[in-house]
């Protein structure tokens, strides 16, 4: 089948990872493709902006998590409530409820599914709604959790005056333990009973919308943002945190949101994740991230191309006669 009928959009194929684990190793080309991830009005840079704006505004003093309480844990469930909701239900509304953009960078034609009954309510977007604020449950669990064990020492809490440099490292680091995680997770969910029990409910989305990105079973949404625990190990600050897990509950509605970018008059945000728009549509290819190489070294890389396509149609060949023989 030609690539033109499956996507209405694609952006320059093929689709290509991130340089860190090229060998021979390339220093120089690294550098440059890590400063490049980090463009100011990129999705990256944006992340880190709002989690910083997070902390000094909108987050209790770590030191009142020292015992379990409303009176902190419920502003930060409502911040990230909000949060979600504005994003995902922001983005649904311009992109798809009122169409602003038209089809202009939009990678798949066909609507969000009404009528369906693999989707709770026979509607896609309202079981959407629905696993996406059972994940903000999760979500809002592991940002206390570390918090607590902050203040009650059984973890370790930095600030950047006192190690500036680790401050700074760290944030350069998280983006890529966070693609380590998803990866062997994600692979972990792609095992026979796990798809079929769990990850299952996440790949109804073939045709994903914002609301997709959180749309999944409890189970995946609890372990989705497990990565956190790599605090009780490394010291860090609040602002780590909350930019690991923004890179879940705002990263996955704004990666699944179906277009390339958002435009705004003269001015285009980077938005979708068209290697993971491949994963939704071919279910066994893409199962980390673009900045991780853990597909391209298992052979799991789909690269949008025709030639992709065909890599991955007769790798499961293979793969079906593997279990079919004795």
């Amino acid at each position: 089948m030609s690539r033109r009928k499956i996507w209405n959009f694609t952006p320059a194929l093929p689709i290509k990872t991130a340089p860190y684990f090229d060998w021979p190793l390339r220093p120089l080309v690294s550098a440059l493709y890590l400063l490049r991830s980090w463009n100011p009005v990129g999705w990256r840079c944006m992340t880190l902006i709002a989690a910083v704006i997070t902390w000094v505004f909108f987050t209790p003093d770590i030191s009142q998590a020292h015992s379990l309480s409303l009176a902190w844990i419920g502003p930060i469930w409502m911040r990230n409530f909000v949060l979600l909701f504005a994003l995902a239900g922001g983005l649904h509304l311009w992109l798809h409820s009122f169409a602003r953009q038209g089809d202009r960078e939009r990678y798949d034609l066909r609507p969000m599914g009404r009528g369906v009954r693999a989707f709770h309510f026979n509607h896609q977007v309202w079981d959407n709604m629905l696993w996406s604020f059972v994940a903000l449950q999760f979500w809002t669990f592991w940002e206390c959790l570390i918090y607590w064990a902050w203040a009650n020492g059984y973890a370790t809490r930095i600030s950047f005056e006192t190690h500036p440099v680790w401050f700074l490292s760290l944030i350069l680091l998280l983006p890529i333990w966070a693609g380590l995680h998803f990866y062997w997770l994600h692979r972990a969910l792609h095992t026979r009973l796990l798809y079929r029990r769990v990850h299952a409910w996440h790949h109804k989305n073939i045709n994903t919308g914002p609301w997709s990105g959180l749309a999944m079973h409890p189970v995946e949404s609890f372990f989705l943002m497990f990565d956190t625990m790599i605090f009780f190990i490394l010291p860090a600050h609040p602002i780590h945190v909350i930019f690991l897990l923004f890179h879940h509950g705002i990263g996955a509605p704004v990666s699944h949101a179906g277009f390339e970018s958002l435009k705004l008059g003269r001015t285009r945000l980077p938005l979708g994740d068209f290697f993971h728009q491949l994963h939704h549509k071919f279910f066994d290819c893409n199962y980390g991230t673009w900045e991780t190489p853990w597909d391209e070294w298992f052979n799991t890389f789909h690269d949008g191309t025709d030639d992709g396509n065909h890599l991955i149609t007769e790798r499961r060949k293979t793969l079906l006669r593997s279990e079919k023989s004795p």
